[in-house]
């Protein structure tokens, strides 16, 4: 499996965050800015609904922005960890209808929000693997490298959920 923690070589994503399909955007905490120097990504009010996967002090967003938070590691997830993925694809499937604009975000804007990301255009009708595609071509090459939860979203995450729950 990759992950970010094991994969020093992953780089830093160019921007602080990317829209996938129009209203929802996945990004993360840091990106490379001009000059190739680390920044960080801070959220203001530039999105109806904020859903942080990795809460990092400082970041935002502003008071009065909607603002999910469900720590998950960049990692195996159990059954309850998958529940809340699914809840907050949901919830960013839900906003979109409405017309809000939607950042799912973790540390670097790849795996975790990826996650999240994904499931939710599948549950707008794609299929896993077009999904993938989508997540990679709009935000980076780098997105969903975490196999894992690669494997999660080819299988479906209420099927991930099942299995998970089974091994505890």
């Amino acid at each position: 499996m990759r992950t970010r923690g094991k994969q020093p070589d992953v780089p830093a994503p160019d921007s602080p965050w990317s829209e996938i399909v129009p209203g929802l955007w996945m990004g993360g905490h840091e990106f490379r800015g001009h000059g190739g120097r680390l920044e960080l990504a801070v959220v203001r009010d530039e999105f109806d609904l904020v859903q942080t996967l990795l809460r990092l002090p400082g970041h935002g967003p502003d008071p009065g922005v909607e603002h999910h938070v469900w720590p998950i590691p960049d990692g195996p997830l159990d059954g309850t960890q998958l529940a809340g993925v699914m809840r907050l694809a949901r919830a960013a499937c839900d906003a979109l209808e409405q017309g809000r604009r939607v950042l799912v975000r973790c540390y670097s804007g790849y795996n975790r929000s990826g996650l999240v990301v994904a499931h939710a255009l599948i549950h707008q009708g794609r299929s896993a693997d077009e999904a993938i595609r989508l997540v990679r071509a709009r935000r980076s090459p780098w997105a969903l490298h975490n196999e894992l939860f690669v494997d999660y979203l080819r299988a479906g995450l209420s099927t991930a959920r099942l299995l998970e729950e089974l091994t505890e």
